[in-house]
């Protein structure tokens, strides 16, 4: 029997008030499953990150989740610029945000290493004007 949960986003590019809807649903999910409030907290912030960095950088793109006992792993594709230097991404306060995004509070330059501080594995496959895909997993226990 597989007890694999899984899940498929759709998320709009250039939306912010629709940014967060596919994070907030998994987290429902898996509040109404029973998995520990540090997983949740967790899967909820690097999914959120991601999600506003593909609204933010990437014209959108598709989030599938998969929730297992074990772990709950995410996967956010987008066909956007793609990161040129992942290093520098993943430095805290590094943005290539616009100042319009940066003047709605977002673009701080936190996403990539929140994501990576959340994860317990995280994995980045980017193409310079291909797009970027990031695998994500957190491992968790169901509350007994």
């Amino acid at each position: 029997m597989n007890n694999t949960l899984s899940f498929d986003y759709i998320v709009p590019g250039d939306d912010f008030t629709r940014a967060g809807e596919a994070s907030s649903d998994v987290k429902h999910k898996l509040k109404q499953i029973g998995y520990d409030p540090d997983a949740i907290r967790r899967v909820a912030i690097a999914m959120y990150e991601g999600e506003i960095n593909m609204v933010i950088h990437a014209g959108g793109g598709k989030a599938h989740v998969e929730i297992s006992p074990e772990k709950i792993e995410m996967i956010l594709a987008d066909h956007g610029p793609g990161i040129r230097d992942i290093d520098l991404a993943m430095r805290e306060g590094y943005s290539t945000a616009p100042d319009n995004v940066r003047a709605l509070g977002f673009g701080a330059g936190m996403g990539m290493s929140n994501m990576k501080k959340c994860s317990d594995t995280m994995e980045i496959d980017t193409k310079v004007g291909k797009g970027t895909t990031l695998h994500m997993t957190v491992l968790a226990k169901k509350k007994q």
